[in-house]
């Protein structure tokens, strides 16, 4: 399951934000620093309306979507990676996720302290840059220093050298570790360091209801940033979240749209980390059930088939494949055959974002 870990300073929005993603959290989402001091999770539902037309086509009885888990990690200060506030904590609860969102305050509101006493956002997301790459400087030093005597005649210990020197020298100027030209050999050699700068990150610009829907200047700054990173951004307000939680499907809309917006912060993130990852979704579908399956851009069929059952990529011969739209625009999988928009596809076929496939395989 996809996991993305929400963080930030303390008092920038991100339990408030985590309560209304996962609704039925139970994170603490207090006026103070350091209300997080768990990594609080909770695991929600891929929005996606073409699983229902799809239930409705196959008539099946069960709909199961995609899921993804966030991670609502303690507030970072200045210092964290020196064990400063709860750094220490913080540090280790960041490796375990798949993709960053890094909350950042860009609103005014003399009710809600700002750890610093003024807000900046640019400032307030180099604090946590420079924390995580602070981090990394020092697993790759130690990194180095084991591997130091192999390194001199070990084929594989001065590759790796190599790259860590690369890396190093990136994060000494201010840089990332994922905007580091590497290959793809070269990236799995650093893998296991689990660098946190190595992780696709999303900035969450926490705006108030009024700035959503075109942002501020705050957001607009913050937005630069992270086109010069090569990061995403997206605008969110946990404020509007909150109140979204308590609305029904159709005022739901109906407030967003009175915003000015056409989506809820959910389904901003979940695109943006999907696109962030290079992730695809395709179906199965049947009268037991309509499922909702997460890849990896880039997969052929078998690899596809693996993430139902390793039986399914073991064994695969071929699958049947047509697009959700075609089979949606054919209305049964019978017309489909009928008009010969059903393909049959082998082992190097990639697999296509929509997707919906019924594998043959051998037992």
């Amino acid at each position: 399951m996809l996991k993305a870990g929400i963080v930030g300073l303390p008092n920038v929005g991100k339990s408030t934000l985590f309560n209304a993603l996962v609704a039925n959290a139970q994170a603490q989402a207090a006026n103070f620093p350091f209300c997080t001091i768990e990594p609080n999770t909770g695991v929600v539902s891929v929005p996606d309306t073409r699983l229902e037309k799809l239930s409705a086509l196959s008539h099946s009885k069960e709909v199961i979507p995609t899921r993804i888990e966030f991670v609502d990690i303690a507030g970072l200060v200045k210092g964290a990676s020196k064990g400063e506030g709860l750094g220490n904590k913080f540090l280790a609860n960041i490796r375990e996720v798949d993709a960053i969102i890094h909350v950042v305050r860009c609103f005014d509101n003399d009710d809600v302290i700002h750890v610093t006493g003024s807000v900046d956002p640019t400032r307030d997301a180099e604090v946590i840059n420079l924390e995580l790459g602070f981090s990394d400087l020092s697993q790759i030093e130690k990194r180095r220093d084991r591997i130091k005597k192999s390194a001199k005649t070990n084929k594989e210990a001065i590759k790796e050298d190599e790259v860590l020197k690369k890396v190093l020298s990136a994060i000494e100027n201010g840089k990332a570790a994922r905007s580091v030209n590497l290959s793809i050999e070269e990236r799995d050699l650093i893998k296991p360091l689990g660098l946190l700068t190595e992780k696709p990150i999303i900035y969450a610009k926490n705006l108030s209801e009024d700035d959503l829907a075109k942002g501020n200047n705050y957001s607009k700054a913050l937005e630069e940033m992270a086109k010069a990173e090569l990061a995403k951004s997206i605008r969110i307000s946990a404020q509007v979240e909150s109140e979204l939680v308590e609305l029904g499907e159709k005022e739901r809309l109906d407030y967003l749209e009175g915003l000015g917006v056409k989506e809820g912060g959910l389904e901003s993130l979940i695109k943006a980390t999907y696109t962030l990852l290079g992730l695809r979704t395709y179906f199965t579908t049947g009268e037991k059930e309509t499922r909702a399956w997460t890849i990896k851009k880039g997969m052929k069929a078998p690899e596809a088939a693996g993430v139902i059952h390793t039986d399914f990529k073991r064994g695969f011969i071929r699958a049947q494949t047509i697009n959700y739209k075609k089979l949606i625009e054919a209305g049964s999988y019978s017309q489909a055959r009928n008009k010969g928009w059903l393909r049959s596809e082998g082992k190097e076929y990639e697999v296509d974002e929509g997707d919906v496939m019924e594998f043959l395989f051998n037992v």
